[in-house]
C-alpha cells in the first residue's frame, strides 16, 4: 500500500475495496494529524463517535462521500484534485467485497477483520485449540464449524466453509502477506473431525511451510506454560506506516479489535517471546511428521 498515492490505486491491485478502505483511513488519519484535531472533534464534524472515526481510519468499516467530504473541509483540504481523488476512493471503498454474500451466514464483528486480513501485509498469528483459519483443510473446517454451530442447517455450515476455504485464496495471491503462524501442540494433537481429517490437515499444514510467506512454529507441551496460554490471538499489520496494527482476539458471541499502542505492544511481546521458545521451523515440521504418524 505504500506504492498508493493520493491519486488512488495501482493499476495491478488485486485486493479491492479492503486495500482502498486502509489506504483511505491512513490519508484521513494524517490529515487530521496534520490539523492538530482530535477523533473526537473529528466525530463531530459529521455527527459520529470517536469509534466511528477509530474505524474508518483504520479501514474497518465504509466511507459516505459526505462524510469524507466534511472531513476534508473540517482539515482544511481546499485542493480541488486532492478532494477529488480522495472522493473517488470513498467510491471505490464502499465496492462489495467477495465476502458481502455470505452476509446471512457471518456474524458482523467477523466482516471487519476479513477487510483488515486482506489488506495487511504480516499477519501473526498464535492458536491454542484448532488450526488457523487461514491453514484449514475443507473438511477440518467443517467439523469445527459443526462444533461451534451445533443444530445449523447444512446450507448455512456449506457457506460458512465456503467463506473459509476463499480466504485461503489470499496466501497464494499476488499480494500474499507475510503469515507468522505459531500453534499449541493441542491443536495438532486434537483429533477435530476424526483420524483421517486431521492426517489431512497435517499434510496440508506441511505443504503449506513450505511457502516463502509463511513461517510455521509449534509451542510443545515439554515446554510447559507459555505467556500466551489464555487464548488465540491474530496481530495485523500494514504496509501503510499511517495505519497502526490491530490485534484481534476472537470470543464466542464477538470479537475484541484492540488498537491502543500498549496492548497491541503487549501482543507483539507475547509473539516474539513464543517465537523464541517455540520449535523453530524445521523442528517444527519435524514435529508436525512425528504427530501424523501418531494418528
Amino acid at each position: 500500500m505504500s506504492e498508493g498515492s493520493e491519486g488512488g490505486l495501482p493499476a495491478d491491485a488485486p485486493l479491492g475495496s479492503a486495500v482502498v478502505r486502509v489506504m483511505l483511513g491512513a490519508q484521513l488519519r494524517r490529515l487530521r494529524e496534520t490539523a492538530d484535531l482530535t477523533p473526537e472533534a473529528a466525530g463531530y464534524q459529521i455527527r459520529a463517535s470517536r469509534s466511528k472515526i477509530s474505524r474508518m481510519e483504520t479501514g474497518r468499516v465504509g466511507f459516505k462521500e459526505r462524510d469524507v467530504a466534511d472531513l476534508l473541509e473540517l482539515y482544511g483540504v481546499t485542493d480541488p484534485q486532492i478532494m477529488a481523488s480522495m472522493l473517488e476512493l470513498a467510491s471505490q471503498a464502499n465496492a462489495q467485497d467477495w465476502w458481502a454474500k455470505f452476509g446471512d451466514v457471518l456474524p458482523d464483528w467477523f466482516e471487519p477483520y476479513l477487510g483488515l486480513e486482506a489488506a495487511a501485509s504480516l499477519i501473526r498469528t498464535f492458536d491454542l485449540q484448532f488450526v488457523n483459519g487461514l491453514f484449514q483443510t475443507e473438511t477440518y473446517a467443517r467439523s469445527v464449524a459443526l462444533i461451534g454451530l451445533r443444530g445449523a442447517g447444512a446450507a448455512e455450515v456449506d457457506r460458512l466453509v465456503g467463506v473459509r476455504v476463499r480466504r485461503q485464496e489470499l496466501l497464494t495471491s499476488a499480494r500474499a502477506p507475510r503469515v507468522w503462524s505459531i500453534i499449541d501442540e493441542a491443536a495438532l494433537r486434537r483429533t477435530v473431525g476424526g483420524a483421517e481429517v486431521m492426517r489431512g490437515q497435517l499434510r496440508h499444514l506441511a505443504e503449506l511451510a513450505r511457502l516463502p510467506n509463511i513461517t510455521l512454529q509449534v509451542v510443545p507441551f515439554h515446554i510447559g506454560g507459555h505467556d500466551a496460554a489464555g487464548g488465540a490471538f491474530t496481530v495485523l499489520r500494514f504496509a501503510e506506516p499511517d495505519v497502526p496494527d490491530v490485534v484481534y482476539i476472537e470470543q464466542l458471541t464477538g470479537a475484541l479489535y484492540l488498537e491502543k499502542r500498549s496492548d497491541v505492544d503487549h501482543y507483539l511481546d507475547v509473539s516474539n517471546r513464543l517465537g523464541a521458545t517455540s520449535l523453530d521451523p524445521a523442528a517444527s515440521m519435524r514435529f508436525i511428521s512425528d504427530v501424523l504418524r501418531d494418528l
